[in-house]
């Protein structure tokens, strides 16, 4: 019954080379592949210094006239648009995985000079520079645990 043997190595094997194909087609649909990268968002680094914080995207791909930058109530909102009109719509793609549309992501921070706050974009990377208010190490306090 079912070989009965625990941790035979070639039955597992067996089994393995029959459902693995089955379960790694299933989830590898184009379905759940939009599905795992729905999150509409894009990859992100915070720095901290003493002086300022630096947010670096990843934003490649979007030109530098589609990308939003919001700093309202201590929140930091990046947006973008990926657009892409096809002149040629007789292409016959047999996979496509590009993704267009847009992107956004929001971060709170809080002690932020907003007057000096400063952005660039190179190479698909956007760099914002948020310099703080009260300059250097905040107070704080170490707590143990019980």
């Amino acid at each position: 019954m079912f070989d009965m043997i625990p941790f035979r190595r070639n039955n597992l094997a067996r089994r393995d080379d029959f459902f693995s194909p089955l379960f790694r087609n299933f989830f590898d649909d184009d379905f759940f592949n939009a599905v795992a990268n729905f999150q509409g968002s894009f990859r992100v680094d915070l720095k901290e210094t003493d002086e300022n914080y630096l947010v670096e995207a990843d934003l490649p791909g979007v030109k530098k006239e589609a990308i939003d930058i919001d700093f309202s109530n201590n929140y930091l909102t990046i947006s973008a648009k990926r657009d892409e009109s096809l002149e040629d719509k007789n292409e016959n793609y047999v996979r496509r995985e590009r993704r267009y549309g847009e992107l956004k992501r929001s971060f709170y921070i809080d002690n932020v000079d907003e007057n000096n706050i400063t952005a660039t974009f190179n190479d698909g990377v956007l760099k914002i520079m948020l310099p703080k208010l009260n300059k250097g190490k905040e107070n704080r306090r170490k707590i143990d645990i019980q």
